[in-house]
């Protein structure tokens, strides 16, 4: 069979605007679709944290889901490893599928290392304006280290893992972020109740 080329199938596609507006979504959900994006070194709290808020939401009737790093690399993104190169195509794969959640009025919370500003930034320019929350849980190296949940800094600095974030890979922290969480020494629902506010203020549901 015969490969078509990318320029050639492009033509051949067509964006099929949906008939659902956001106010009616909006309307039919009780608040708007967001993405909260949850950035950070491994051990740094993500994964916990955005289970707890979409806990929190959930409970309180909202239409909430969490996209976690590990989780999506079971299935979507089992084909990929951890150079550079794949770990953009992991940010820019789920940047598009957590925008499709925020169209379809979920408040949609990501929680990925994703260490490169510039792939977190495209993630932002698919989500409307004022609708995209990044978050920095910026727990200290030290203090994700010493966690170590899953034994991967103990690994990486044993040689064992190459191009581990915050050791031998750079991480580059967001430069303005819409909120910045260290959970050291806070407790969890600390944190939630400040993420919560967040979506508060930045009207994605009402008070």
């Amino acid at each position: 069979m015969t490969s078509t080329p990318a320029d050639a199938r492009d033509r051949n596609l067509t964006w099929h605007q949906n008939r659902l507006s956001a106010d009616a979504r909006r309307a039919a959900l009780g608040h708007g679709g967001a993405v909260v994006w949850l950035t950070g070194l491994s051990g740094s709290g993500k994964s916990t944290i955005a289970m707890a808020l979409e806990h929190r939401l959930v409970s309180a009737g909202r239409v909430a889901y969490v996209l976690d790093g590990d989780n999506v690399r079971h299935g979507l993104n089992g084909d990929l490893g951890f150079g550079d190169a794949d770990r953009a195509e992991n940010i820019r794969r789920i940047g598009h599928v957590a925008a499709l959640f925020a169209d379809a009025g979920v408040i949609c919370i990501a929680a990925f290392i994703s260490p490169f500003a510039a792939d977190r930034d495209a993630v932002r320019g698919r989500v409307p304006p004022g609708r995209f929350f990044e978050v920095h849980v910026a727990t200290a190296l030290d203090v994700c280290e010493g966690r170590d949940p899953k034994g991967l800094y103990r690994r990486a600095r044993a040689g064992e893992i190459a191009r581990f974030t915050g050791i031998d890979s750079p991480y580059e922290p967001p430069s303005a972020p819409e909120a910045v969480i260290d959970t050291q020494g806070r407790a969890l629902s600390e944190c939630v109740d400040e993420l919560e506010a967040l979506l508060t203020e930045g009207g994605v549901f009402d008070r």
